[in-house]
This record gives C-alpha cells, structure tokens and sequence, in this order.
C-alpha cells in the first residue's frame, strides 16, 4: 500500500456516514489514551468538577487542553502518513491518498489537511456535509489538500495489481 493507489474511474470513494463511523471509532480509541495521559501528568484531580474556580486549575485546563490537540494532531498525522488512514478508516477499508496521483500523503500536506479540518467546521460543519454531496467525496479540508479518502478492498484485487504490489514491496 505504499506505493499508492490507482485512481480511476472505478474508484470507490468514502462517503459521509462511512467517514463518521471511523471518526467514532478513532474516538473511542484515543479518547482513554489521552485520558491515562492526562491523569498520569496531572492526577484525578483534573478529572474532578472544580467547586470553585482557581488560577492553577484554570492554568492546567489550558495546558491540559493544549496537550490533547497536540496529542489528536500528532497521532492523526502519523497515522495519515505512515498507515494511509487512522485505525477507525483503516478498519473500514479507507484510505487517504493525493486526489491526483493516489500517492501517500506527505507530512506538510497532511497538516494541511488537518488545518482544513477548521474550514470544514465553519460554517455548521458545512465543508463534512459536503462529502456527501461532492462527486468524488470530498470535504472542503480534502478540496484545500488535494486528497481522497478511497476504499480499497484488497480482497476485490486481480491477481495482476496484487502482484505488481508485493513486487514492489519486495524491491
């Protein structure tokens, strides 16, 4: 798969509800992680409802705050780069790729992506809706990219492509 993925016109891209139900399941995976991160820095009294407010509490929501985007936006990128997708894409056979030439994507172009994430909220989460309006499933963060999400079933792959990909994992 890292070579990339050929784009033509049988590929199938994700659509909407397919992409909300990897976004779920990437929450319910990182949300414990950063959770057990979270209370091995500052203990269970960032958990706790604070009765009455406080300068270091409000000090250590911040910086709690600013730790979890840093965490989301690292591992997200990490796995876009390495991996093509985060697990909850992976396990439903999603893949981000270039919109143009099906390649991984780089580092820049995934931050890119990621920072298209902002437009795509405003306005009213406008840009995610236009996923499932768009001909090739592309939100307003995929449109600024340039990326894809496709679903490629390996299992669905001729005899030729799988052996064209294991020749070029081995060379």
């Amino acid at each position: 798969m890292k070579a990339g993925i050929h784009l033509d016109e049988n590929t199938q891209y994700a659509g909407f509800w397919r992409r909300v139900a990897a976004a779920v399941i990437d929450t319910l995976i990182l949300l414990p992680l950063v959770g057990i991160i979270l209370y091995l820095l500052y203990g269970r009294a960032y958990f706790d409802l604070p009765l009455e407010s406080s300068a270091s509490m409000a000090g250590a929501e911040l910086h709690g705050q600013l730790f979890n985007n840093l965490i989301l936006v690292i591992f997200t990128v990490f796995f876009w780069v390495k991996f093509l997708g985060t697990p909850g894409k992976l396990l439903l056979d999603c893949y981000i790729v270039h919109a143009e030439t099906g390649r991984p994507l780089t580092v820049g172009r995934a931050l890119l992506r990621y920072l298209g994430y902002y437009v795509s909220i405003l306005p009213f989460l406008l840009g995610f809706f236009w996923i499932g309006w768009d001909k090739r499933k592309q939100g307003f963060h995929d449109k600024i990219a340039k990326t894809v999400v496709v679903i490629h079933d390996a299992s669905a792959a001729s005899l030729e492509e799988l052996q064209a990909e294991f020749d070029k994992d081995t060379s």
